[in-house]
Formats: structure tokens, C-alpha cells, sequence
């Protein structure tokens, strides 16, 4: 089975019904990482959960079909999750279908993988398999989820409010969720006593607004501004701000511009298309200028290197937490600098 954003939603319970084998993959991992998590809502008594790293799976991938066999420790049902990068999992799972013994769950979240890639071809054709693919939302799909998150959590709000909290979290569905289950404590909502959610309210709760967000970093980063960036670094370690989440944001619009670029193909009026893309709600209007200027400074192997840079970044942070803050400060500073010198 095939899905991707637009039909997962229909798909899902037939999936979760039929397959034991389901490969989340595409450019949006927080997307692809609330599949793997509606998946197993799915599934219903999953059990003890496994998790397993895709490097770990691409020198032993042995491992994978031995802890899909095995029983939980007190003989109760168990699901696995792993959290691989591009084709890590690919040989894990060769085993795994080589194998006719009956498995437990198992949910692959491959950033950098496509529906294309290797590990996908083996499951897309299977009715016991399912391969799922996500893109970056636009603001205006983001802003929804947004106002869907804050339904279940009983607060209400405007477009406008929906719209910020999205842009604050970088169009990241995992970290609005966190700030929409931050303002619903703050405001003591539930749904069976619902609150309105305002811009003061989101002005006093602080991390929410797009001023204490990621979004002023992001700029200063990829439109090349280093002479800002000690003060926005010191920002950032003032606020508290997630350094995984500020690289989420980090490749979120850095996956923005790879769309952009695509829209725009051998074409240079950049203006035009950014100006087109907010009037369609996919750039907020605020935006336009920092977009335009990062599309210009990022585009085709330039764009491409940055991605691959930002993503194996994201790894080095995700394996050595305790000097994420430290190793991401260098990362920008690097990156802003080769963006300075496009400028």
C-alpha cells in the first residue's frame, strides 16, 4: 500500500488492520513521525515499544527480525519504532520479508528517504506493508492543524492566532502541539470547558509569539547576517529555546525554499513568485522578504548541500544531546557564513 498526506487519513485504519510493515518517509519528518504515532493509536494494545536506530539496524541487520519474533518480557504484545536516516533500514527489512514467521508492528520513520528509495520498492506492492509519504505543510495546512489541535485541547481561535502559533513553530506539527498543550494548561481549557485563545494571551505565555520563536534566528542564519547571530545565539540559550527544534525549523525552511525552487525552475523573477505565494496563503506576508532574499542565496547543489547538511546535523544532535547546544551553534555560524558569501 501507497499513501500520502492528502489520503492517510482514509487509509490508515485499513493499514493498521492489514499490514505489519509501514515506511514513513518524505522531507516533513514531524508529518511522517505523527503517521507512525496515529498508526499505532490504530492499532490498539501495541504493547511494550521497541526503539531501535537506524544506524544500529545498518551494521547489525540482523536485529531487526530478532526483536520483531521476540515476545515482550512479561510474554505481552510489543510494536517497534525506528528512527532511521535514508536507506539504514533497507537490509533489516530484506530480512524481515525474507523471513515467514509472524512479526510484531513495526514503524520506520527514514528521514531523508523517498517513496522511491529502495527501502520503499520493497514494500510499496505488498497488501501486508504500507509506504507513506510527507511534505512540508504550507502555512495554510499548518495554520488547520493548528485549529485542530486546539479543538481537542478546548481553546478557540481566529486565523490570525492559528497563523502565528504556526509560524512560531516553524510549520512543525510536533512543536505546535507542544505550545497548544502549553496555552490549554496556561488558560485552564479542556473541552468540555473551552477557552478563547488571543494574541495577549499568547504575547503572556511568551514562547509562542514569533518574536521569542525560531523564526528571527532562521532568518539571520540563511540570509547570511553573521554579524547578528552571537546575539541571537545568546537568545536562544537565554530563552530556552530546543536546539532540535530550532534545527527543525532550520530544515523546514530550508525545505520551503527546495519547493520554491522547483516552482520557480530556470526562472529569475524570485519577486514574483514569492508575492504569488503569499496571496495564496502559502507564505505569510511578513515573510516575503526574507524568502526572497534566502531563494536567491540558495538554489539547485547550493540548496541541495544545505539539506544534506541540515540533516546530518540533526543526527549529530539527536546522538550526542548533551552538546547539541554547542554543536548546532557551529553549524550555524558555518552556515551563515557560506550564506554571507552568496550574498
Amino acid at each position: 500500500m501507497k499513501a500520502t498526506q492528502k489520503d492517510f487519513a482514509g487509509i490508515a485504519p485499513r493499514a493498521a488492520n492489514d499490514a505489519r510493515l509501514f515506511f514513513f518517509c518524505g522531507p516533513d519528518e514531524a508529518g511522517a513521525h505523527d503517521a507512525a504515532m496515529r498508526i499505532v493509536s490504530l492499532l490498539g494494545d501495541v504493547g511494550e515499544r521497541i526503539e531501535l536506530a537506524g544506524a544500529d539496524l545498518r551494521k547489525d541487520p540482523v536485529v531487526l527480525g530478532d526483536e520483531a519474533r521476540s515476545t515482550s518480557l512479561f510474554g505481552g504484545r510489543r510494536h517497534i519504532l525506528v528512527r532511521a536516516q535514508g536507506e539504514e533500514a533497507h537490509d533489516a527489512v530484506a530480512n524481515v520479508l525474507d523471513s515467514e514467521v509472524e512479526i510484531c508492528p513495526i514503524l520506520i520513520v527514514a528521514t531523508g528517504a523517498t517513496d522511491k528509495s529502495r527501502t520503499a520498492k520493497l514494500l510499496a506492492n505488498r497488501g501486508d506493508a504500507l509506504v507513506a509519504m510527507f511534505y512540508p505543510p504550507d502555512l495554510r495546512a499548518a495554520s488547520a492543524q493548528v485549529r485542530a489541535f486546539g479543538d481537542a485541547a478546548g481553546l478557540r481561535m481566529d486565523a490570525d492566532v492559528a497563523d502565528r502559533i504556526a509560524r512560531a513553530a516553524g510549520m512543525d506539527s510536533r512543536l505546535a502541539r507542544s505550545e497548544i498543550e502549553k496555552l490549554a494548561l496556561y488558560l485552564d481549557a479542556a473541552q468540555e470547558a473551552p477557552k478563547s485563545l488571543t494574541h495577549e494571551a499568547l504575547a503572556e505565555v511568551g514562547a509562542a509569539t514569533e518574536e521569542e520563536g525560531f523564526a528571527p534566528l532562521v532568518n539571520v542564519v540563511l540570509s547570511g547576517r553573521h554579524a547578528r547571530l552571537p546575539a541571537e545565539l545568546q537568545r536562544m540559550r537565554e530563552l530556552g529555546l530546543n536546539p532540535v527544534g530550532l534545527l527543525l525549523a532550520l530544515e523546514r525552511r530550508a525545505a520551503q525554499l527546495a519547493g520554491l525552487a522547483a516552482k520557480l525552475g530556470r526562472g529569475s523573477d524570485i519577486g514574483t513568485l514569492v508575492k504569488a505565494e503569499s496571496g495564496a496563503r502559502r507564505i505569510f506576508w511578513k515573510d516575503q522578504a526574507d524568502i526572497a532574499d534566502q531563494l536567491r542565496r540558495w538554489r539547485g547543489r547550493r540548496l541541495e548541500r544545505l539539506v544534506d547538511r541540515l540533516t546530518g546535523t540533526h543526527r549529530a544532535l539527536l546522538a550526542n544531546s548533551r552538546d547539541a547546544e554547542i554543536l548546532l551553534s557551529q553549524e550555524l555560524a558555518e552556515i551563515a557564513r557560506v550564506a554571507a558569501s552568496r550574498g
